[in-house]
């Protein structure tokens, strides 16, 4: 029996599920049950169809069986097929510009034969008919245009021109495109080039606003003649100009003159100058010429704010990316002079790195003499100006314009180094700033006490603003001082305090004959074994200077035969007449040379060239160096093999 009713016990017994609650489950927390009851893939024991897994929608077409690229050069392929396509995608003319490089390879090189490559350029332009507009600005096609205007003939060049000329504007401002516009440019014929500068009426301000097309500006200005730049810059002066041509004549050249002849306002041609000129600085587009000549004629006319806020702007690095022109140099000059110390700090602090290449460079050298003779800040020169000139001082001793820096500060403001255009340039002034200097010094010194006296200074400052406006800028050469420091205590710190005089004799002593054979060398060389204007050398540096007449002495020492290489000293145009005037000028070095070189052996010397460095003995004002030589050189004097220049003149007269 109670085997029987364990049996029934068992079999009414309620069989416990797997995850079902119990008492002892009640503390589970709910995320338990919600993980349990996640339905499962996987089928249950004793079910019949497995559970198909879930196949995501393949499209239509889809190869199951393609594989992956697997090696380096299959992916490179891969990708490129896939830069392909896109490329077809999006741009229209893809094909034909891949034909075009293809033709480009073969005709821009130098090997190929003319009548190859003209059948190449025909073919290319065939291709490109009618479609030149739109591919002209894609980076290779305009490579191939620039290649094709280049080669091709006058019909083909007019062809390409006037399917070019409706869309000029719009290519002249495309980075890539520009560069097509240049070259159709430069091989364009007078007409032609007068009918793009047509076309750019009333355009000029905002291309120049613009920094790919004011590119083709200063192209279009540097090509054009006096007339049709004249035409260009008018339209940067006022409105009307640029609204109507054939105002003015070329006799008004400057833009007081058109204020004068057209009758316009000189506030609102100066409101719209403003309106141009601001835009461009403030974009940084300032290394065009044509933005230079703007700026002066501005500079002319603007008063004192305006002129000072350009100048603030100007201060520091953009101001050396102007000097490269003539225009631009005399802006830099007139900033240098005009500017307080906080902007002339920030001027040659923006030239630091590049003095080596404003003092080649033939108008910007002008403000580096400008610099030194004007700045009182001699410990900041020296820093940048003169630790950059010392590195490369003996190049700068051989360059036209490089050697100017050196002798400003040795000989300053020489008319033998600097032209009368070049003196002018470093009195440039401008008429609103030497207006207030005048007026402030003048209030110093009278004192005015009634009313009546005050209108009156009133009234006459007036009158000299008015007449100062109608003066030209280049006339107006009366210096302006622009530092408080005595110009020669300014030279002596930056020339013999700073150490640069004494490199510079170095050199000198090294390069003795290269200097002296040179043409623009034997300049410096002469000044400095003079010892410079006003004896600045002197005493400080004797003994660098007494080694240096030695140094040129013994060259001249030297036999002939002993300086085959190069042409003698003596014997050479440009160091026999440096000697010459180093004789008549410096009584120590004519002793240290007939001492060492002349003296004995001066009968063989006598003819040539080497003849004007003999006479120079007897024609020096020292009479200690006449004396010196007297007793040898008369009697060659007396038969005639010594010519004096006394003695030359009476027989050209003769």
């Amino acid at each position: 029996m109670a085997s029987s009713n364990q049996k029934v016990n068992k079999t009414t017994k309620r069989k416990r599920i797997p995850g079902s609650k119990t008492e002892t489950d009640g503390s589970r927390s709910k995320m338990s049950k919600l993980v349990i009851s996640k339905p499962s893939n996987h089928p249950e024991k004793g079910s019949k169809k497995p559970i198909k897994s879930f196949k995501k929608h393949q499209p239509a077409g889809f190869d199951e069986e393609k594989k992956v690229p697997s090696t380096n050069r299959d992916r490179r392929i891969h990708a490129k097929e896939l830069t392909e396509a896109r490329k077809k995608k999006r741009k229209r003319h893809y094909n034909l510009e891949q034909e075009l490089v293809s033709l480009w390879e073969r005709m821009r090189r130098h090997n190929i034969a003319k009548d190859n490559r003209s059948k190449l350029v025909t073919e290319a332009l065939e291709k490109m008919k009618g479609k030149i507009p739109e591919i002209a600005g894609s980076h290779v096609s305009s490579r191939v245009l620039q290649t094709c205007v280049k080669y091709c003939s006058q019909e083909e060049r007019n062809t390409v021109l006037e399917e070019l000329r409706p869309q000029f504007l719009n290519l002249a401002s495309n980075k890539y495109a520009v560069h097509f516009v240049k070259k159709m440019l430069d091989n364009a014929s007078k007409g032609q080039l007068a009918g793009f500068i047509s076309s750019l009426h009333g355009h000029v301000a905002s291309l120049l606003r613009n920094k790919v097309g004011s590119v083709v500006i200063e192209h279009v200005y540097q090509l054009g003649n006096a007339t049709q730049k004249q035409g260009l810059l008018l339209e940067l002066y006022s409105t009307e100009l640029q609204l109507f041509k054939g105002l003015v004549s070329m006799k008004e050249s400057r833009l007081v003159d058109v204020i004068s002849k057209l009758g316009l306002q000189k506030a609102s041609v100066l409101r719209y100058m403003a309106t141009v000129i601001h835009p461009i600085i403030e974009k940084e587009i300032v290394d065009h010429s044509i933005i230079h000549r703007v700026l002066t004629e501005y500079f002319s006319l603007a008063d004192q704010s305006s002129v000072t806020d350009i100048i603030q702007h100007l201060a520091g690095p953009l101001l050396p990316r102007m000097i490269g022109t003539k225009d631009g140099a005399r802006i830099g000059i007139m900033c240098v002079k005009h500017g307080n110390a906080k902007e002339r700090k920030k001027i040659i602090k923006g030239m630091k790195g590049e003095i080596d290449k404003i003092a080649h460079n033939q108008y910007g050298c002008m403000v580096l003499v400008s610099i030194v003779s004007v700045v009182d800040d001699t410990k900041l020169i020296t820093k940048i100006v003169i630790r950059e000139t010392e590195r490369k001082i003996k190049e700068l001793a051989l360059d036209k314009s490089g050697r100017r820096l050196v002798l400003q500060l040795l000989h300053p403001n020489c008319s033998r180094y600097f032209s009368p255009d070049d003196l002018a340039s470093l009195n440039l002034s401008i008429p609103s700033l030497c207006i207030k200097s005048d007026t402030t010094t003048s209030s110093k010194s009278m004192k005015v006490e009634e009313s009546s006296e005050k209108e009156h200074e009133k009234e006459t400052k007036v009158m000299v603003a008015e007449a100062s406006e109608n003066t030209n800028l280049e006339n107006n050469i009366n210096p302006v001082e622009g530092g408080k420091k005595d110009p020669f205590v300014r030279r002596q710190e930056l020339l013999v305090e700073s150490g640069l005089a004494e490199r510079l004799i170095d050199v000198c002593i090294e390069s003795a004959g290269e200097l002296l054979r040179s043409n623009f060398g034997r300049e410096v060389i002469y000044e400095v074994a003079t010892g410079g204007s006003d004896g600045i050398l002197h005493p400080t540096l004797d003994d660098k200077l007494n080694a240096l007449h030695e140094a040129i002495a013994s060259l001249a020492a030297l036999s002939k035969a002993e300086d085959s290489q190069e042409e003698h000293i003596l014997e050479n145009f440009h160091s026999s007449r440096t000697i010459r005037k180093l004789v008549l000028d410096c009584p120590n070095f004519a002793s240290t040379l007939w001492g060492k070189a002349l003296q004995g052996n001066s009968e063989s010397w006598a003819r040539g060239h080497s003849c004007k460095v003999i006479s120079a003995f007897i024609e020096s004002s020292d009479s200690k160096v006449r004396e010196l030589a007297k007793y040898e050189l008369q009697p060659l004097v007396d038969t005639g093999i010594l010519k004096t220049q006394g003695q030359g003149k009476q027989q050209a007269d003769e």
